[in-house]
């Protein structure tokens, strides 16, 4: 007889850049933190036929309102992506990087001690499997460009403005 994959469960903040889902584990773990796609409710795969359940994901979805109100700029959620060791360790990286900051490809590659490895980093950062928690949109090209976010460069712009905002500091100077 087959194991039954645990149950996951999914949850939703809407925020003025979209719809954010969420997909946490039955130990209430945060499995997937992504922005739907224009016109395309649910289509993630990851989020068909699991059910809704706001109550589960309460924590989460606060917290992520307290960042998107500017009162929260670090989160305390627990984790759960999958993925290879190597994209854990840049994962956790980017968690390093402090609120309304930027930092580059090279940069992270050079603090993994993986001077050549930008494209893997920015390979990792495509995969990300937690945005916003997981703060890939702080990582720009060395050209000061934004570049690759997979809920678009729009929500990235949007992240990165939102906490320069909150953080008093000056806009960036965000390169199409």
């Amino acid at each position: 007889m087959p194991f039954a994959e645990p149950r996951l469960l999914r949850g939703y903040v809407d925020s003025h850049l979209g719809r954010i889902n969420l997909l946490i584990d039955p130990d209430g773990a945060l499995k997937r933190l992504d922005f739907s796609l224009p016109g395309l409710v649910d289509a993630r795969p990851e989020y068909r036929d699991v059910p809704l359940d706001q109550e589960a994901t309460a924590d989460i979805r606060q917290q992520l309102s307290e960042y998107l109100k500017g009162i929260r700029r670090e989160f305390d959620v627990v984790l759960a992506p999958t993925g290879s060791a190597f994209l854990k360790e840049a994962w956790a990286l980017l968690r390093g990087i402090p609120y309304a900051t930027t930092t580059t490809y090279g940069e992270l590659a050079k603090a993994m001690t993986k001077p050549s490895s930008a494209r893997a980093i920015g390979m990792a950062n495509a995969v990300n499997p937690i945005s916003i928690i997981v703060p890939c949109h702080r990582v720009i090209a060395a050209t000061g460009q934004l570049t690759g976010y997979s809920g678009g460069l729009d929500k990235k712009r949007g992240l990165l403005m939102l906490e320069a905002r909150f953080a008093g500091a000056d806009a960036y100077d965000l390169q199409p």
